[in-house]
């Protein structure tokens, strides 16, 4: 039997709760697939920890977790630390020393969740947003003089070399040619933006090259908005910058539902270092503690965790459990218009587990 080890990092807020049950439903596939294990180790790095260390994780925490084959992450951000702090000394800390630099988002309308977007359906809302994740405008070139005087300066410099752009290029050219539809749109500013921005969409033009069956746009990231609204099943695959596929990846899973619902995957292809799986909808400390977060993202991004580590019959059969328990309305959380709590969700997902056919 094949173990896996997995990196539990809670973080602050709601993730302790979601990440929980993450495990929970983890155990259980594991434990109805018998092929496999998981063999979870846990970690109590973020904003609590920072309270009493003055930092967000230990000095050797890379270390520590960079032989596990996977991490499932809650959230970073906590209300009494500067939002900066928490993201670059957790999130961050293990993203860019851990090349993870393939963000991937997917978006569709699961049954049972109603879109905002004129109840599309997932016929038209069927999304992954591919998004750079280790250079751009997080690449965190910059700084602050004259600190508290009339003469105050600061600076973020967006960072855009030709190797980062090429290979996240690459990536999404070659996750687009691996969907039905074989499309993909390259989301730029390079009309303002016109330096990085011009070098971005040159780049795209000569790693297009390479993929001849994929039918491919460009869009300014503005205009993207818009098109995201008006014109969702003109959509599939999309890559955008640090900064940009972060905003619209937000407004993606709005349209989808919820922020609730949403997964992540922090893929460092290469597999040189292990990847990070995580939900995007933030800390929530405004409902910690109530039991009505909504799991379903983290359910996801175990997912396309089990997808990367292999075992995509047992991420298949996680989706379709997922899906049986979204297409009950009882099942709903509070963020979905539904009364449902945590353990109510994380209770049905197991159930579906353990009662598949398949």
């Amino acid at each position: 039997m094949k173990t896996y080890t997995v990196a539990a990092i809670p973080g602050d807020g709601i993730g302790t709760e979601v990440i929980s049950a993450g495990i929970e439903v983890l155990q259980a596939l594991a434990k109805r697939d018998g092929r496999f294990a998981f063999k979870v180790d846990h970690f109590d790095w973020g904003g609590e920890y920072y309270k009493k260390h003055g930092r967000m994780m230990p000095v050797n925490g890379r270390d520590l977790i960079k032989k596990h084959d996977a991490i499932l992450f809650g959230s970073a951000g906590h209300p009494d630390i500067s939002d900066h702090i928490t993201l670059w000394g957790l999130r961050l800390a293990i993203c860019q020393p851990f090349d993870q630099y393939a963000n991937v988002r997917p978006t569709r309308v699961l049954p049972g969740i109603t879109s905002p977007l004129r109840s599309v359906t997932d016929k038209e809302l069927d999304w992954v947003i591919v998004r750079e994740n280790s250079e751009g405008e997080y690449a965190g070139v910059g700084g602050r003089v004259h600190q508290g005087s009339p003469l105050e300066a600061a600076t973020d410099v967006a960072m855009f070399t030709r190797p980062g752009v090429e290979r996240i290029m690459r990536f999404a050219f070659r996750l687009a040619q691996s969907r039905p539809r074989k499309l993909l749109t390259v989301v730029t500013k390079s009309n303002a933006q016109r330096h990085a921005m011009v070098m971005w969409d040159e780049i795209a033009v000569e790693i297009a090259r390479e993929f001849p069956d994929v039918t491919w746009d460009k869009m300014l990231v503005d205009a993207m908005t818009m098109r995201m609204v008006i014109k969702p099943q003109s959509i599939d695959t999309v890559v955008a910058t640090n900064l940009h596929a972060d905003i619209l990846s937000d407004l993606a899973a709005a349209l989808a539902g919820s922020l609730g619902i949403a997964p992540t995957a922090n893929l460092n292809p290469e597999r040189a270092f292990p990847s990070m799986f995580e939900p995007i909808h933030g800390s929530a400390f405004d409902i910690m503690g109530k039991g009505i977060a909504n799991p379903v993202g983290t359910f996801w991004s175990a997912v396309m965790m089990l997808d990367h580590l292999g075992e995509a019959a047992a991420g298949a059969r996680l989706m379709r459990a997922i899906e049986r328990v979204t297409a009950d309305k009882r099942c709903h959380t509070p963020d979905l218009g539904g009364t449902a709590r945590t353990a109510d969700v994380t209770a049905a997902v197991v159930a579906a587990i353990e009662g598949a056919n398949d």
